[in-house]
């Protein structure tokens, strides 16, 4: 999907996604300490959002203008909206340049892409942080297609955590893998399957250190 129709299906309804963060980003991330955050293809925004109401300085970055916006009406009605540090960018993950590497934690979910265009995104990503920053990543599982449910149905949109990881080989910069794997996630019939019983979508995680 490209950004003008993302911005339709942003206008098409309340909420796409949920308000709350993602289930994964709220259990890996809460215990990182505060600082700088680069959330690409934000979305909505609800992990900036949430990342802000932590005590992050985020920047969040997405093509979708409608997204932004809903992101933007999210936090004017948050109860500490005006006190909550989010920059709003309007741009291609795949071109947008974060600047020199200054970011504590680089967020990264469910932006499903081919591998060459996913292997730039993950490498901006990582080219962001500071040396002691956070990689997370976190979207559909290559699985996902033949044993969970939910997610694009084009294979080439779809990756493991193992495919994050040769992203990333033969760089001069180390890092330290905390989490790289397979995870379940339990799709209820009130989210994206409405009247379907509750079903496991499957979710590729990673979650890793800049070390220098």
């Amino acid at each position: 999907m490209d950004a003008r129709e993302w911005d339709r299906r942003y206008a098409d309804s309340d909420l796409v996604w949920s308000a709350t963060p993602n289930q994964f980003v709220a259990a890996e991330l809460a215990a990182l300490v505060p600082g700088r955050a680069l959330d690409l293809a934000c979305g909505e925004g609800r992990n900036a959002l949430w990342l802000a109401d932590g005590g992050w300085d985020v920047t969040a970055v997405d093509f979708s203008l409608a997204g932004l916006d809903k992101g933007r009406s999210l936090q004017v009605a948050h109860e500490r909206g005006r006190d909550l540090h989010i920059d709003w960018v309007h741009a291609d993950v795949l071109t947008y340049d974060p600047g020199p590497a200054s970011y504590d934690l680089a967020l990264v979910t469910y932006l499903q892409l081919p591998a060459t265009e996913r292997r730039a995104a993950v490498r901006r990503a990582f080219d962001a942080l500071v040396p002691g920053g956070t990689l997370f990543i976190v979207g559909h599982d290559s699985t996902n297609l033949t044993e969970g449910t939910g997610g694009p149905q084009d294979p080439a949109a779809l990756f493991t955590a193992e495919d994050v990881l040769a992203d990333l080989s033969g760089d001069d910069e180390p890092f330290e893998v905390h989490r790289a794997e397979r995870v379940p996630r339990t799709v209820h019939p009130d989210d994206e399957h409405r009247g379907d019983p509750t079903r496991t979508a499957y979710d590729a995680l990673v979650k890793l250190t800049r070390t220098r």
